[in-house]
Protein backbone atom coordinates (compact mmCIF):
# COMPACT_ATOMS: atom_id res chain seq x y z
CA UNK A 1 0.00 0.00 0.00
CA UNK A 2 0.79 3.41 -0.91
CA UNK A 3 2.01 5.86 1.32
CA UNK A 4 1.41 9.59 -0.45
CA UNK A 5 1.66 13.11 0.52
CA UNK A 6 -1.03 15.51 1.50
CA UNK A 7 -0.61 17.18 -1.86
CA UNK A 8 -0.81 13.91 -3.64
CA UNK A 9 -4.04 12.75 -2.23
CA UNK A 10 -5.32 16.29 -3.05
CA UNK A 11 -4.33 15.23 -6.60
CA UNK A 12 -5.71 11.35 -5.99
CA UNK A 13 -8.96 13.30 -5.18
CA UNK A 14 -9.05 15.81 -8.28
CA UNK A 15 -8.35 12.97 -10.49
CA UNK A 16 -11.06 11.10 -9.05
CA UNK A 17 -13.43 13.73 -9.44
CA UNK A 18 -12.37 14.30 -12.93
CA UNK A 19 -12.13 10.63 -14.42
CA UNK A 20 -15.11 8.59 -13.01
CA UNK A 21 -16.50 11.29 -12.82
CA UNK A 22 -17.74 12.74 -9.41
CA UNK A 23 -18.54 15.78 -8.40
CA UNK A 24 -16.51 17.26 -5.18
CA UNK A 25 -19.86 17.35 -2.82
CA UNK A 26 -20.74 13.67 -4.33
CA UNK A 27 -17.12 12.60 -2.69
CA UNK A 28 -17.37 14.05 0.34
CA UNK A 29 -20.52 12.06 0.97
CA UNK A 30 -18.83 9.22 -0.12
CA UNK A 31 -15.79 9.85 2.63
CA UNK A 32 -17.76 11.21 5.32
CA UNK A 33 -20.38 7.63 5.06
CA UNK A 34 -17.70 5.84 5.10
CA UNK A 35 -15.85 7.15 8.04
CA UNK A 36 -19.81 7.30 9.41
CA UNK A 37 -20.15 3.14 8.75
CA UNK A 38 -17.01 2.79 10.75
CA UNK A 39 -17.63 4.84 13.65
CA UNK A 40 -20.98 3.38 14.31
CA UNK A 41 -19.26 -0.13 14.16
CA UNK A 42 -16.70 1.29 16.72
CA UNK A 43 -18.75 3.83 18.92
CA UNK A 44 -22.41 1.95 18.36
CA UNK A 45 -23.71 3.37 22.11
CA UNK A 46 -26.55 5.82 20.55
CA UNK A 47 -27.33 7.60 23.74
CA UNK A 48 -23.75 8.57 24.07
CA UNK A 49 -23.77 12.59 22.87
CA UNK A 50 -21.76 13.24 19.77
CA UNK A 51 -19.22 16.50 19.88
CA UNK A 52 -17.78 17.46 16.06
CA UNK A 53 -15.65 20.50 15.94
CA UNK A 54 -15.64 21.87 12.61
CA UNK A 55 -13.42 24.56 10.52
CA UNK A 56 -13.59 25.82 7.81
CA UNK A 57 -12.21 23.65 4.59
CA UNK A 58 -13.36 20.18 3.09
CA UNK A 59 -12.19 18.43 6.39
CA UNK A 60 -14.46 21.05 8.43
CA UNK A 61 -17.54 19.55 5.24
CA UNK A 62 -16.64 15.61 6.16
CA UNK A 63 -17.40 16.60 9.74
CA UNK A 64 -20.83 18.33 8.69
CA UNK A 65 -21.58 15.49 6.38
CA UNK A 66 -21.11 12.83 9.43
CA UNK A 67 -22.99 14.94 11.84
CA UNK A 68 -26.04 14.60 9.09
CA UNK A 69 -25.79 10.77 8.97
CA UNK A 70 -25.18 10.00 12.52
CA UNK A 71 -27.82 12.44 13.38
CA UNK A 72 -30.24 10.07 10.60
CA UNK A 73 -29.00 7.26 12.71
CA UNK A 74 -30.43 7.99 15.94
CA UNK A 75 -26.87 9.71 17.36
CA UNK A 76 -27.32 12.63 19.60
CA UNK A 77 -24.96 14.98 18.11
CA UNK A 78 -24.23 18.51 18.38
CA UNK A 79 -21.85 20.72 15.55
CA UNK A 80 -19.17 23.39 16.77
CA UNK A 81 -18.57 25.82 14.03
CA UNK A 82 -15.11 27.68 14.54
CA UNK A 83 -15.04 30.57 13.12
CA UNK A 84 -11.32 30.49 12.27
CA UNK A 85 -11.96 32.72 8.69
CA UNK A 86 -14.41 34.02 6.65
CA UNK A 87 -13.21 31.98 3.68
CA UNK A 88 -15.39 28.97 4.04
CA UNK A 89 -14.81 26.21 1.39
CA UNK A 90 -18.04 25.88 -1.05
CA UNK A 91 -18.63 22.05 -0.37
CA UNK A 92 -18.33 23.26 3.81
CA UNK A 93 -21.22 25.78 2.94
CA UNK A 94 -23.28 23.02 0.88
CA UNK A 95 -23.24 21.03 3.79
CA UNK A 96 -23.96 23.40 6.43
CA UNK A 97 -27.23 23.61 4.61
CA UNK A 98 -28.09 20.26 4.28
CA UNK A 99 -27.90 20.08 8.29
CA UNK A 100 -31.49 19.16 9.06
CA UNK A 101 -32.84 22.28 10.72
CA UNK A 102 -35.54 23.04 13.17
CA UNK A 103 -32.81 22.38 16.03
CA UNK A 104 -32.46 18.86 15.11
CA UNK A 105 -28.68 19.56 15.22
CA UNK A 106 -27.46 21.46 17.55
CA UNK A 107 -25.48 23.98 15.96
CA UNK A 108 -22.86 25.97 18.33
CA UNK A 109 -21.07 28.40 16.72
CA UNK A 110 -17.73 29.52 18.00
CA UNK A 111 -15.53 32.48 17.16
CA UNK A 112 -11.83 33.43 18.80
CA UNK A 113 -12.76 34.71 22.36
CA UNK A 114 -15.56 32.96 22.99
CA UNK A 115 -15.27 30.73 26.48
CA UNK A 116 -14.08 27.20 25.81
CA UNK A 117 -16.93 24.67 25.28
CA UNK A 118 -17.43 22.55 28.83
CA UNK A 119 -18.70 18.77 27.57
CA UNK A 120 -20.21 15.89 29.19
CA UNK A 121 -17.64 13.46 30.81
CA UNK A 122 -19.38 10.41 28.25
CA UNK A 123 -19.34 12.89 25.22
CA UNK A 124 -17.35 11.77 21.98
CA UNK A 125 -15.62 14.57 20.45
CA UNK A 126 -14.72 14.57 16.61
CA UNK A 127 -12.05 16.44 15.46
CA UNK A 128 -12.57 18.04 11.93
CA UNK A 129 -11.60 21.40 12.27
CA UNK A 130 -7.74 21.51 10.20
CA UNK A 131 -7.36 18.50 8.10
CA UNK A 132 -4.27 17.57 6.35
CA UNK A 133 -4.02 21.04 4.40
CA UNK A 134 -2.14 22.57 7.70
CA UNK A 135 1.24 24.31 6.67
CA UNK A 136 2.02 26.11 9.43
CA UNK A 137 1.59 25.76 13.54
CA UNK A 138 -2.09 26.08 15.29
CA UNK A 139 -1.23 28.69 17.87
CA UNK A 140 -3.69 31.54 19.71
CA UNK A 141 -6.72 30.88 20.47
CA UNK A 142 -7.40 27.95 18.16
CA UNK A 143 -4.74 26.30 19.66
CA UNK A 144 -5.96 26.81 23.14
CA UNK A 145 -9.02 25.26 21.58
CA UNK A 146 -6.92 22.17 21.06
CA UNK A 147 -5.60 22.01 24.49
CA UNK A 148 -8.75 22.50 26.20
CA UNK A 149 -10.92 19.37 24.20
CA UNK A 150 -7.07 17.13 24.99
CA UNK A 151 -7.63 17.87 28.58
CA UNK A 152 -11.17 16.72 28.75
CA UNK A 153 -12.28 13.46 30.15
CA UNK A 154 -13.64 12.53 26.63
CA UNK A 155 -13.13 10.20 23.46
CA UNK A 156 -11.64 11.81 21.01
CA UNK A 157 -11.51 10.97 17.25
CA UNK A 158 -10.04 12.72 14.27
CA UNK A 159 -10.93 12.70 10.52
CA UNK A 160 -8.55 11.85 8.03
CA UNK A 161 -5.83 13.05 10.43
CA UNK A 162 -6.39 15.28 14.23
CA UNK A 163 -5.88 19.13 13.63
CA UNK A 164 -2.05 20.48 13.99
CA UNK A 165 -0.40 17.33 13.01
CA UNK A 166 1.44 17.36 9.79
CA UNK A 167 0.72 14.94 7.43
CA UNK A 168 4.90 14.87 6.12
CA UNK A 169 6.99 16.27 8.23
CA UNK A 170 7.95 16.93 11.89
CA UNK A 171 4.67 18.73 14.04
CA UNK A 172 5.88 21.70 15.91
CA UNK A 173 2.91 23.39 17.01
CA UNK A 174 -0.80 22.28 19.23
CA UNK A 175 -2.28 19.48 18.14
CA UNK A 176 -5.29 17.24 18.75
CA UNK A 177 -4.36 14.16 21.19
CA UNK A 178 -7.05 11.59 18.94
CA UNK A 179 -7.76 8.52 20.70
CA UNK A 180 -8.74 6.71 17.27
CA UNK A 181 -8.22 8.46 13.76
CA UNK A 182 -10.28 7.35 10.92
CA UNK A 183 -7.81 8.09 7.57
CA UNK A 184 -9.17 8.13 4.33
CA UNK A 185 -7.67 5.56 1.44
CA UNK A 186 -3.71 5.66 2.63
CA UNK A 187 -2.33 5.85 5.63
CA UNK A 188 -0.39 9.24 6.34
CA UNK A 189 3.95 9.22 6.72
CA UNK A 190 2.92 10.83 10.25
CA UNK A 191 0.87 7.78 11.65
CA UNK A 192 4.09 5.87 11.29
CA UNK A 193 6.26 7.95 13.38
CA UNK A 194 6.47 7.49 17.58
CA UNK A 195 6.06 11.41 17.97
CA UNK A 196 3.00 11.30 17.04
CA UNK A 197 1.61 8.33 19.06
CA UNK A 198 -0.43 10.45 21.62
CA UNK A 199 -1.53 12.54 18.60
CA UNK A 200 -2.77 9.83 16.18
CA UNK A 201 -4.17 7.08 18.75
CA UNK A 202 -4.93 3.70 16.94
CA UNK A 203 -5.47 4.63 13.56
CA UNK A 204 -7.57 3.30 10.77
CA UNK A 205 -7.36 3.33 7.03
CA UNK A 206 -10.20 2.78 4.55
CA UNK A 207 -10.58 2.93 1.01
CA UNK A 208 -13.19 5.72 0.19
CA UNK A 209 -12.99 4.85 -3.85
CA UNK A 210 -10.23 7.24 -5.20
CA UNK A 211 -9.71 6.28 -8.94
CA UNK A 212 -7.71 3.22 -9.14
CA UNK A 213 -5.46 4.75 -11.88
CA UNK A 214 -4.78 7.57 -10.02
CA UNK A 215 -3.17 5.91 -7.39
CA UNK A 216 -1.23 3.33 -9.27
CA UNK A 217 0.30 6.50 -11.18
CA UNK A 218 0.79 7.54 -7.85
CA UNK A 219 5.05 8.25 -6.93
CA UNK A 220 6.23 7.55 -3.86
CA UNK A 221 8.71 6.14 -2.19
CA UNK A 222 7.42 5.16 1.06
CA UNK A 223 4.84 2.50 1.25
CA UNK A 224 3.10 0.25 4.10
CA UNK A 225 3.63 -3.35 4.17
CA UNK A 226 0.24 -5.07 4.58
CA UNK A 227 -0.64 -8.93 4.13
CA UNK A 228 -1.67 -8.74 0.54
CA UNK A 229 2.23 -7.16 -0.63
CA UNK A 230 3.58 -10.59 2.16
CA UNK A 231 1.31 -12.89 0.23
CA UNK A 232 3.12 -12.48 -3.25
CA UNK A 233 6.65 -13.20 -1.46
CA UNK A 234 6.10 -16.49 0.19
CA UNK A 235 7.03 -19.21 -2.05
CA UNK A 236 5.91 -22.48 -2.11
CA UNK A 237 7.49 -25.52 -1.13
CA UNK A 238 8.05 -28.41 -3.48
CA UNK A 239 6.73 -31.90 -2.51
CA UNK A 240 9.85 -33.79 -3.41
CA UNK A 241 12.22 -31.35 -1.49
CA UNK A 242 14.62 -32.34 1.09
CA UNK A 243 17.10 -30.15 3.97
CA UNK A 244 19.43 -29.50 1.34
CA UNK A 245 16.90 -27.92 -1.01
CA UNK A 246 15.89 -24.85 1.98
CA UNK A 247 19.24 -24.13 2.24
CA UNK A 248 22.34 -23.85 5.14
CA UNK A 249 22.04 -20.85 7.49
CA UNK A 250 25.10 -20.01 9.33
CA UNK A 251 24.82 -17.75 12.45
CA UNK A 252 28.04 -16.77 13.66
CA UNK A 253 26.60 -15.39 17.71
CA UNK A 254 26.72 -15.57 21.40
CA UNK A 255 29.81 -15.56 24.04
CA UNK A 256 30.34 -16.20 27.46
CA UNK A 257 26.79 -15.13 29.14
CA UNK A 258 24.65 -14.72 26.50
CA UNK A 259 24.04 -17.89 24.70
CA UNK A 260 20.55 -17.15 25.24
CA UNK A 261 20.50 -14.71 21.99
CA UNK A 262 22.23 -17.02 19.79
CA UNK A 263 19.54 -19.62 20.66
CA UNK A 264 16.56 -17.46 20.03
CA UNK A 265 18.51 -16.43 16.57
CA UNK A 266 18.68 -19.86 15.63
CA UNK A 267 14.97 -21.03 16.44
CA UNK A 268 13.75 -18.62 14.21
CA UNK A 269 16.29 -19.55 11.82
CA UNK A 270 15.16 -23.02 12.19
CA UNK A 271 11.11 -21.87 12.70
CA UNK A 272 11.14 -19.36 9.22
CA UNK A 273 12.02 -22.74 7.19
CA UNK A 274 16.14 -23.17 6.80
CA UNK A 275 17.09 -26.77 6.05
CA UNK A 276 20.20 -26.75 8.10
CA UNK A 277 21.12 -23.99 10.90
CA UNK A 278 24.61 -24.08 12.00
CA UNK A 279 25.93 -22.15 15.02
CA UNK A 280 29.25 -20.99 15.37
CA UNK A 281 30.04 -20.75 18.90
CA UNK A 282 32.78 -20.18 21.62
CA UNK A 283 34.00 -23.71 22.85
CA UNK A 284 32.07 -23.30 26.31
CA UNK A 285 28.99 -22.98 24.33
CA UNK A 286 28.79 -26.99 23.03
CA UNK A 287 27.19 -28.15 25.67
CA UNK A 288 24.24 -25.70 26.04
CA UNK A 289 23.62 -25.76 22.01
CA UNK A 290 23.88 -29.56 21.94
CA UNK A 291 21.23 -29.87 24.68
CA UNK A 292 18.98 -26.99 24.07
CA UNK A 293 18.40 -27.12 20.05
CA UNK A 294 19.41 -30.45 18.70
CA UNK A 295 18.04 -29.18 15.73
CA UNK A 296 21.05 -26.82 14.83
CA UNK A 297 24.40 -28.10 14.00
CA UNK A 298 27.58 -26.95 16.53
CA UNK A 299 30.93 -25.15 14.94
CA UNK A 300 33.06 -24.33 17.36
CA UNK A 301 35.39 -21.56 17.51
CA UNK A 302 38.70 -21.70 18.89
CA UNK A 303 38.17 -19.58 21.88
CA UNK A 304 36.86 -20.29 24.84
CA UNK A 305 34.56 -17.49 25.61
CA UNK A 306 34.35 -15.48 22.89
CA UNK A 307 34.35 -15.46 18.42
CA UNK A 308 37.58 -14.88 16.98
CA UNK A 309 38.02 -17.11 14.11
CA UNK A 310 35.99 -17.48 10.80
CA UNK A 311 34.71 -21.15 9.97
CA UNK A 312 35.26 -22.33 6.47
CA UNK A 313 32.13 -20.56 4.31
CA UNK A 314 31.56 -22.48 1.46
CA UNK A 315 29.17 -24.30 2.68
CA UNK A 316 26.49 -21.96 3.65
CA UNK A 317 24.12 -20.16 1.96
CA UNK A 318 23.21 -17.30 4.37
CA UNK A 319 25.37 -15.47 7.42
CA UNK A 320 23.82 -14.20 10.37
CA UNK A 321 26.02 -12.59 12.44
CA UNK A 322 26.02 -10.40 15.74
CA UNK A 323 23.25 -11.26 18.92
CA UNK A 324 25.43 -11.80 21.69
CA UNK A 325 28.50 -11.26 20.15
CA UNK A 326 30.25 -9.48 22.33
CA UNK A 327 32.61 -6.44 21.38
CA UNK A 328 36.12 -7.99 22.19
CA UNK A 329 39.10 -7.03 20.46
CA UNK A 330 39.64 -10.58 18.82
CA UNK A 331 35.72 -10.33 18.18
CA UNK A 332 36.53 -7.02 16.14
CA UNK A 333 39.25 -8.32 14.46
CA UNK A 334 37.43 -11.37 13.34
CA UNK A 335 34.17 -9.93 12.48
CA UNK A 336 36.55 -7.51 10.13
CA UNK A 337 37.83 -10.83 8.43
CA UNK A 338 34.75 -12.29 7.93
CA UNK A 339 33.44 -9.14 5.61
CA UNK A 340 36.55 -9.38 3.69
CA UNK A 341 35.92 -13.06 3.07
CA UNK A 342 31.88 -13.49 2.97
CA UNK A 343 30.46 -13.43 -0.76
CA UNK A 344 27.00 -13.94 0.51
CA UNK A 345 24.80 -11.69 1.63
CA UNK A 346 25.33 -10.99 5.63
CA UNK A 347 22.41 -10.22 8.48
CA UNK A 348 24.22 -7.94 11.07
CA UNK A 349 22.45 -7.79 14.27
CA UNK A 350 22.83 -6.42 17.69
CA UNK A 351 27.30 -6.35 18.34
CA UNK A 352 28.03 -6.72 14.64
CA UNK A 353 26.50 -3.21 14.23
CA UNK A 354 28.20 -1.91 17.72
CA UNK A 355 31.82 -2.76 16.11
CA UNK A 356 30.23 -1.26 13.12
CA UNK A 357 29.58 2.04 14.39
CA UNK A 358 33.38 2.14 15.83
CA UNK A 359 34.78 1.13 12.62
CA UNK A 360 33.47 3.36 9.81
CA UNK A 361 35.36 1.39 6.88
CA UNK A 362 33.69 -2.16 7.74
CA UNK A 363 30.58 -0.59 6.39
CA UNK A 364 32.01 0.34 3.34
CA UNK A 365 33.10 -2.75 2.96
CA UNK A 366 30.23 -4.86 3.17
CA UNK A 367 28.75 -7.33 0.56
CA UNK A 368 26.26 -5.63 -1.54
CA UNK A 369 22.76 -6.37 -0.24
CA UNK A 370 23.62 -6.84 3.11
CA UNK A 371 21.09 -6.97 5.58
CA UNK A 372 21.58 -4.50 8.92
CA UNK A 373 18.86 -4.60 12.00
CA UNK A 374 19.54 -1.70 14.25
CA UNK A 375 17.63 -0.88 16.86
CA UNK A 376 16.98 2.95 17.26
CA UNK A 377 19.91 3.81 19.54
CA UNK A 378 21.62 1.20 17.49
CA UNK A 379 21.28 2.99 14.33
CA UNK A 380 22.30 6.64 16.05
CA UNK A 381 25.57 4.92 16.86
CA UNK A 382 26.20 3.78 12.86
CA UNK A 383 24.57 6.96 11.37
CA UNK A 384 24.42 9.95 13.79
CA UNK A 385 21.83 11.53 15.55
CA UNK A 386 18.39 13.14 14.08
CA UNK A 387 16.31 15.86 15.35
CA UNK A 388 13.22 13.78 14.32
CA UNK A 389 12.21 10.53 13.15
CA UNK A 390 10.58 12.36 10.09
CA UNK A 391 14.53 13.11 9.53
CA UNK A 392 15.77 9.95 10.74
CA UNK A 393 13.72 8.47 8.03
CA UNK A 394 15.07 10.21 5.63
CA UNK A 395 18.86 9.41 6.82
CA UNK A 396 17.59 5.95 6.92
CA UNK A 397 16.96 6.10 3.33
CA UNK A 398 19.94 7.72 2.27
CA UNK A 399 22.67 5.27 3.96
CA UNK A 400 20.74 2.47 2.55
CA UNK A 401 21.56 4.00 -1.12
CA UNK A 402 25.07 5.26 -0.22
CA UNK A 403 26.29 1.86 0.89
CA UNK A 404 24.01 -0.56 -1.17
CA UNK A 405 22.40 -2.45 2.10
CA UNK A 406 18.73 -3.10 2.97
CA UNK A 407 18.34 -1.25 7.08
CA UNK A 408 15.71 -2.66 9.12
CA UNK A 409 15.12 -0.25 11.54
CA UNK A 410 13.48 -1.98 14.14
CA UNK A 411 10.37 -0.36 16.17
CA UNK A 412 6.32 -0.31 16.23
CA UNK A 413 6.18 0.26 12.45
CA UNK A 414 9.62 -1.36 11.55
CA UNK A 415 10.87 0.61 8.23
CA UNK A 416 12.79 -1.63 5.72
CA UNK A 417 15.24 0.96 3.61
CA UNK A 418 15.68 -0.53 0.04
CA UNK A 419 19.36 0.30 -1.34
CA UNK A 420 16.70 1.58 -4.43
CA UNK A 421 15.10 4.38 -2.48
CA UNK A 422 11.86 2.60 -1.03
CA UNK A 423 10.85 2.04 2.05
CA UNK A 424 8.41 0.01 3.69
CA UNK A 425 6.86 0.19 7.07
CA UNK A 426 5.70 -2.84 9.05
CA UNK A 427 1.99 -3.58 9.58
CA UNK A 428 2.05 -6.60 11.95
CA UNK A 429 3.68 -6.58 15.88
CA UNK A 430 2.26 -5.89 19.31
CA UNK A 431 3.52 -4.14 21.76
CA UNK A 432 3.86 -7.38 23.89
CA UNK A 433 7.02 -8.20 21.48
CA UNK A 434 9.43 -4.77 23.16
CA UNK A 435 11.17 -7.94 25.11
CA UNK A 436 14.67 -8.69 25.23
CA UNK A 437 15.29 -11.17 22.47
CA UNK A 438 12.76 -10.10 20.21
CA UNK A 439 15.20 -8.95 17.71
CA UNK A 440 17.70 -11.62 17.90
CA UNK A 441 14.34 -13.72 16.93
CA UNK A 442 14.27 -11.14 13.74
CA UNK A 443 17.82 -12.09 12.76
CA UNK A 444 17.45 -15.53 12.95
CA UNK A 445 14.28 -15.31 10.47
CA UNK A 446 15.79 -12.95 8.31
CA UNK A 447 18.86 -15.37 7.78
CA UNK A 448 16.90 -18.75 7.31
CA UNK A 449 14.88 -16.80 4.65
CA UNK A 450 17.61 -15.67 2.72
CA UNK A 451 19.17 -19.68 3.49
CA UNK A 452 16.41 -20.88 1.40
CA UNK A 453 17.13 -18.48 -1.80
CA UNK A 454 15.05 -15.61 -0.84
CA UNK A 455 15.93 -12.30 -2.23
CA UNK A 456 17.84 -9.98 0.26
CA UNK A 457 15.23 -7.57 -0.50
CA UNK A 458 12.18 -10.65 0.22
CA UNK A 459 13.93 -11.99 3.19
CA UNK A 460 13.99 -9.12 4.75
CA UNK A 461 9.91 -7.62 3.93
CA UNK A 462 9.07 -11.09 4.04
CA UNK A 463 11.14 -11.58 7.55
CA UNK A 464 9.59 -8.73 9.02
CA UNK A 465 6.14 -8.94 8.73
CA UNK A 466 5.98 -13.10 9.38
CA UNK A 467 8.36 -11.90 12.83
CA UNK A 468 5.13 -9.34 13.65
CA UNK A 469 2.69 -11.61 12.22
CA UNK A 470 3.99 -14.28 14.77
CA UNK A 471 3.93 -11.93 17.80
CA UNK A 472 0.22 -11.15 17.02
CA UNK A 473 -0.04 -15.11 16.87
CA UNK A 474 0.97 -15.49 20.48
CA UNK A 475 -0.55 -12.69 21.90
CA UNK A 476 -3.90 -14.68 21.37
CA UNK A 477 -2.44 -16.96 24.03
CA UNK A 478 -0.14 -14.18 26.00
CA UNK A 479 -0.50 -10.81 27.39
CA UNK A 480 1.42 -7.84 26.38
CA UNK A 481 3.02 -7.93 29.17
CA UNK A 482 3.41 -11.74 29.61
CA UNK A 483 4.89 -12.17 25.97
CA UNK A 484 8.41 -13.27 25.34
CA UNK A 485 11.06 -13.76 22.68
CA UNK A 486 10.37 -17.42 22.94
CA UNK A 487 6.93 -17.68 22.60
CA UNK A 488 7.42 -16.00 18.61
CA UNK A 489 9.45 -18.62 16.91
CA UNK A 490 6.67 -21.01 18.61
CA UNK A 491 4.19 -18.69 16.66
CA UNK A 492 5.89 -18.66 12.98
CA UNK A 493 4.24 -21.87 12.45
CA UNK A 494 0.77 -20.23 13.12
CA UNK A 495 1.93 -16.87 11.36
CA UNK A 496 2.69 -19.06 7.87
CA UNK A 497 -0.43 -20.90 8.05
CA UNK A 498 -2.20 -17.40 8.52
CA UNK A 499 -0.23 -15.99 5.35
CA UNK A 500 -0.81 -18.87 3.05
CA UNK A 501 -4.63 -18.76 4.05
CA UNK A 502 -4.44 -15.03 3.38
CA UNK A 503 -3.02 -16.34 -0.26
CA UNK A 504 -5.26 -18.34 -1.14
CA UNK A 505 -7.79 -15.15 -0.67
CA UNK A 506 -6.15 -12.76 -2.90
Amino acid sequence: MKICSAAQIRELDAYTINHEPISSLELMERAAACFTRWLIQTYPDQQRPVHIFCGIGNNAGDGLVAARLLHHSGYDVRVHTCQISPNRSEDFEANLKRLPGHGAIGACPIAEGDPMPELPEEALVIDALFGSGLNRPVKGYWGDLLQHLNGLNVNRVAIDIPSGVYADQSTTGVAFHAHRTFAFELPKLAFLFPENAERVGQWTVRSIGLHPEAIAQAETSNYYLTEETACTLLRPRAKFSHKGTHGHALLIMGSYGKMGAALLAARGALRSGAGLVSLHVPKISYNIVQTALPEAMVSLDGHELQFTEVPQLDAYQAIGIGCGLGQGTLTQKALSQLIALADQPLVLDADALNIISTQPDLLKALPSQSILTPHPKEFERLFGPTPNHFKRHELQIRKAREHGVIIVLKGAHTCIALPNGRSYFNSTGNAGMATGGSGDVLAGIITGLLAQGYTPEAAALLGVFLHGLAGDCALQRESEESLIAGDIPDALGLAYQQLRKAGNRH
